[in-house]
């Protein structure tokens, strides 16, 4: 009995992450706005947490990886998750990670300086991320017509991410929209010139949306909350101390390919957050049926799927307003 009592003190002395430590599996992406939630890989330990994490081509990539039960947790655009959710998978948006994140990036030998400029243009996007839809509401703004196809106002070019410099370099399209850190990558090479940064219409700043599993927030509350505070806790060592931010993302994430000039230019367009609100998500959500991003036959009332309280409890532990 001695002996017993005796290793069941050592046991509860014993650092977290030292006992065996709850398997999380995160989606996200590679840019450089995503760094905060990449960096939990390299602390949740302490929170009896191994994180482990894959990254995607584009956040609507995740979704089937998520209803095939391979993903918990998942860093997308909020467009991808409102698409998601509208197919039917069971995710809750729990929380924001950043702002912002994307620029309308024209060629430097262009004489386009205005979106009404796009006309009679190619405009080079990623399907299914942020950027298509902060594209199209510009375009729509500015009552221009669009199509993958020739015959309206604007020509879009769907293409990857990572396709779209090189795209715009070679002269293959006339504009992007782009995300960070590759659209300051443009810029900073000298190929591409910042056209605008689409915020300007009533979606404003995209919040890029942390997104949780009904699973995992329903039957698993106790990791949830760990991994919310880990989440936090990241975030805010990110915001505090730039120079950890840099060098994980410049170093770690993206292997020193891009410079600290672009990291500093993209950050400055995609601050790290916490925050997420419903009428954000509602907003985006209806642009994306105005504009038919996503193709949803039932759009989902963000009320009934924004989930924050995860959010409000990690912040209050670690004394963040």
């Amino acid at each position: 009995m001695a002996k017993v009592i005796f290793l069941f003190a050592v046991i509860s002395v014993l650092p977290f992450k030292v006992l065996a430590e709850d398997l999380v599996r995160v989606g996200n992406l590679k840019f450089a706005h995503y760094g905060a939630i990449s960096y939990m890989t390299e602390i949740c330990g302490k929170y009896g947490l191994k994180v482990q994490e894959r990254v995607f081509a584009k956040g609507i990539d995740i979704m089937p990886a998520i209803i095939a039960g391979e993903i918990d947790v998942a860093a997308s655009a909020a467009d991808a998750a409102i698409a998601g959710r509208a197919s039917g998978v069971p995710i809750f948006a729990v929380a924001g990670f950043a702002k912002g994140g994307a620029r309308i990036v024209v060629g430097t030998d262009t004489k386009i300086n205005s979106v009404k400029d796009l006309k009679g243009k190619k405009v080079g996007v990623a399907r299914g991320g942020a950027q298509e839809l902060l594209t199209l509401a510009e375009l729509d703004k500015e009552k221009l017509t669009w199509s993958d196809k020739p015959g309206k106002d604007v020509q879009i070019v769907y293409m990857a991410f990572a396709d779209l410099n090189q795209a715009l370099q070679s002269k293959n399209i006339d504009a992007m929209g782009q995300s960070e850190p590759y659209s300051s990558q443009a810029i900073n090479k000298g190929f591409g010139k910042e056209l605008l940064k689409p915020y300007d219409t009533p979606m404003k700043e995209p919040i890029r949306t942390l997104v949780m599993t009904e699973k995992m927030y329903n039957t698993q509350k106790p990791i949830a909350e760990r991994f919310m505070r880990c989440f936090v806790e990241s975030t805010k060592t990110f915001i505090e101390k730039p120079e950890i931010a840099e060098k994980f993302v410049v170093e770690k994430m993206f292997k020193k390919q891009i410079t600290s000039q672009d990291y500093k230019d993209a950050i400055g367009n995609s601050p790290f957050s916490y925050d997420l609100d419903v009428e954000h998500i509602q907003i985006t959500t209806d642009y994306m049926q105005k504009l038919g991003v996503g193709r949803m036959k039932s759009p989902p009332k963000a009320a009934d799927w924004v989930k924050l309280d995860l959010l409000a409890d990690a912040k209050k532990a670690l004394n963040i307003k």
